[in-house]
C-alpha cells in the first residue's frame, strides 16, 4: 500500500511567510493544511497550492483558545493522514511601545499568541506524533529580537526568546520520538505587517544601516529555510535556531 503524502500544519498562513511557506512545501510534495482566524482570509493561499496539484485544508484557528488549537490539529490529522510537520508562523507584532507605557493587555495579547499559542501548538502536535509512534518536525518563528536587544519591543522581543528557548527545551524531550523541533529567527522581511513600517524612506535607510547585506529578507526565503529545516536533508538537526537576518547580529 502506498504512504500517504507528507502533510504540513501551518498556522496564520494567509499572506507573508506563511503563505510563502505553504506554496514552497506544495512545491516540495506536501499536502498543507493552512489556518488562520477566518478561512475567507485563506483564499489566495489555498488556491496557489491547489494550483499546484497539492490538497489544501483552510482551518479556522485561534491559537489564544486551548480548544480552538486542539480542534484544528485534530481536523488536519483527519484530513492529512501523513501529516508530520507543524510550522507555527501565527504571531502580532510589537505594540512598538517603551517598556514603562506597555499596557498589561498589550503584553497578555503578545505572549498569548507569539508564545503560548505556539507552545500548545506543539505540544498537541508532539502528542499527536508520539501517540501515532510517528517521526515528525515542527519549525517555529522566533526572532532577531529574540536575540539581541532592541528599544521599544520588549513583549515582542521577551516572547519570541521564550520562542527560542521552547524550541531547545521540547527538541530535547522528543529527541527520543525522532521529533526534531527548530526555529527560524527572521530579521526585518518584506511582508504586508511591515509594509507601514517600511514606507518612510529615512526610517527604511536607517534600518538598512545595521544590515550588512544591505537590504531585507523576503518571506520566501525565511520560507526557504523552513522547507530545509523540515526536509530529509536536515535529518541531524534539533534544538536549533536559524537566524536569517543579513548578517544583522554578527556585530
Amino acid at each position: 500500500m502506498n504512504e500517504p503524502r507528507r502533510g504540513a500544519l501551518i498556522t496564520g498562513a494567509s499572506w507573508g511567510i506563511g503563505h510563502a511557506t505553504a506554496v514552497g512545501l506544495a512545491q516540495d510534495g506536501f499536502d498543507v493544511a493552512v489556518t488562520d482566524l477566518g478561512v475567507e482570509a485563506l483564499a489566495k493561499t489555498v488556491a496557489a497550492v491547489e494550483a499546484l496539484g497539492r490538497r489544501a485544508i483552510p482551518i479556522a484557528l485561534d491559537t489564544r483558545d486551548q480548544a480552538s488549537v486542539e480542534a484544528a490539529v485534530a481536523t488536519a490529522a483527519r484530513a492529512l493522514p501523513g501529516l508530520d510537520v507543524l510550522v507555527n508562523n501565527a504571531g502580532v507584532p510589537s505594540p512598538g511601545k517603551p517598556a514603562i507605557d506597555l499596557t498589561r493587555a498589550e503584553w497578555d495579547q503578545s505572549m498569548a499568541v507569539n508564545l503560548t499559542g505556539s507552545f500548545f501548538m506543539s505540544t498537541s502536535m508532539g502528542r499527536l506524533l508520539i501517540e501515532a509512534k510517528r517521526p515528525g518536525s515542527i519549525v517555529s518563528l522566533a526572532s532577531t529580537h529574540g536575540t539581541v536587544g532592541f528599544a521599544g519591543a520588549s513583549a515582542y522581543g521577551i516572547a519570541k526568546a521564550g520562542i527560542s528557548h521552547m524550541t531547545r527545551m521540547l527538541a530535547i524531550e522528543w529527541a527520543a520520538h525522532d521529533i526534531r523541533v527548530n526555529a527560524i529567527a527572521p530579521g526585518t522581511t518584506e511582508t504586508e505587517s511591515r509594509a507601514p513600517n517600511l514606507k518612510d524612506p529615512e526610517r527604511r535607510a536607517r534600518m538598512l544601516t545595521r544590515v550588512p547585506l544591505g537590504r531585507f529578507g523576503t518571506a520566501e526565503e525565511m520560507a526557504g529555510a523552513i522547507r530545509y529545516l523540515v526536509s530529509p536533508v536536515a535529518s541531524y538537526i534539533t534544538g536549533q535556531i536559524l537566524l536569517l537576518d543579513g548578517g544583522l547580529t554578527a556585530y
